[in-house]
């Protein structure tokens, strides 16, 4: 349990009757109610701000365990003066007090929720600040060719370098080029952080959801030999390999005829513009259908940004589906075997892991370099007309933009890059 704040300390002597703290230092001490009635003996360590997680001071107990002691020392503590704090609070303190930025801040957030070892992996590297290094990189960069352009603006009469405009157009291509690399990056590889989504999709009684009760071990979702028996999507979460993944078994699809299933096919809809990963799933003992087709070309359409695995189901009973339409077919049978799909699911997951490469790790973040490309790439046709203050102004928003990642910008920054790079007056 963790207090934060200027009467942490107070509060903590009061429970524990002792007299003084030594920073640092874990120390053996029953704590007491205002009755003076003994509630545990605990641990309790002193943080003295500032080298604290929040910058303030910090005191810790480590009580026994069981929810009633530790509500007891709770209740006792908030009695003495103390509050509960709001969600995420404490992360909150410290990113205000400057011990963390912004993206370690995220970080933080995103490390208790990761799913995937690659996704813990990563987010502690943030921790150590290379996403923080690679944004002030872009951020001096910026302001280095803002630096360029604003000296031609401003001391036009001054003895400049012929090839200012040159230099700035250069810098700001390689600029341009690392940001796409690590956006895109980024976009095909959310689920890592996030979780993969993976939407199984057929026909109706190809075996999706015996398939989605397969992968779990237990019948989560009803089987039966009518059609529609699904009429909603069904989500669960298991782990392959070392990536904590979401399934969503969807209604079949087809020309629906009541009003429930055409809700149902429409949020099966939904579900694959949703997807990571796209299981389309056929039946080996039917010849194929229109459906079948239908499902093809859903499969097809979404291709250009998201993996699509052709499953050939009922590979146990005569074989009267051309498995020729499919590309890759993955044969099972989900009454006996699903390895060969869940060894290819773990090959392709393992395709996406984050070896050195750096990578934004939530939608603010990846909404920022966005906008900051946005404005670089106006920026860069407006230097190419020679409009020089629309420029500048344009290169200013995408400092603003990418800045947002870690901290604000300072315009003063500005003028102590041109007095760095120049000898303006001297």
């Amino acid at each position: 349990m963790r207090v934060s704040g200027e009467k942490a300390c107070k509060i903590v002597l009061s429970l524990s009757r002792k007299s003084s703290l030594t920073p640092r230092y874990a120390v053996l001490s029953s704590v007491y109610d205002k009755k003076n009635e003994l509630i545990d003996q605990v641990i309790i360590i002193y943080f003295k701000a500032p080298n604290s997680y929040t910058c303030e001071d910090v005191v810790e107990f480590q009580c026994h365990g069981g929810i009633i002691v530790a509500n007891m020392i709770l209740d006792a503590v908030i009695k003495c003066g103390a509050r509960l704090a709001n969600p995420g609070e404490f992360t909150k303190r410290a990113f205000l007090n400057g011990r963390i930025d912004l993206s370690k801040a995220e970080a933080i957030g995103k490390l208790i929720e990761a799913k995937s070892v690659s996704a813990a992996k990563l987010l502690s590297r943030h921790l150590k600040g290379e996403l923080q290094d690679f944004v002030e990189k872009a951020r001096e960069d910026l302001l280095e060719i803002m630096a360029f352009i604003e000296v031609t603006i401003d001391y036009a009469e001054e003895d400049l370098p012929k090839d200012i405009e040159q230099r700035a157009a250069g810098k700001l291509k390689l600029l341009t080029a690392s940001l796409e690399n690590i956006l895109e990056n980024s976009k095909q590889r959310e689920g890592l952080i996030e979780g993969f989504k993976i939407a199984i999709i057929g026909k109706t009684n190809v075996g999706k959801s015996s398939l989605l009760n397969a992968l779990l071990r237990y019948e989560r979702a009803i089987t039966s030999d009518i059609e529609g028996t699904t009429r909603d999507t069904i989500e669960e979460e298991i782990k392959i390999g070392t990536h904590i993944v979401r399934f969503v078994d969807t209604a079949g699809i087809r020309d629906a005829e009541g009003e429930i299933e055409k809700i149902g096919v429409k949020r099966s809809l939904s579900a694959i513009e949703a997807a990571d990963i796209i299981i389309g799933v056929f039946d080996n003992s039917r010849e194929a259908s229109g459906e079948d087709s239908e499902i093809l070309k859903l499969t097809k359409n979404a291709k250009t940004n998201k993996k699509v695995l052709h499953v050939l189901n009922k590979c146990d009973l005569q074989s009267r589906f051309d498995a020729a339409l499919l590309e890759n077919p993955i044969k099972i049978s989900c009454e006996r075997d699903i390895k060969p799909l869940t060894d290819d699911l773990n090959e392709y997951l393992n395709t996406l892991d984050i070896n050195e490469e750096i990578m934004l790790s939530s939608a603010r973040q990846i909404s920022a370099v966005s906008e900051t490309l946005a404005n670089i790439k106006t920026a860069q046709d407006l230097l190419n007309d020679g409009a020089l203050e629309l420029f500048s102004f344009h290169l200013n928003e995408a400092v603003n933009a990418i800045s947002r990642i870690t901290r604000t910008f300072e315009r003063d920054e500005i003028l102590e890059a041109i007095f760095s790079k120049f000898c303006v007056g001297k």
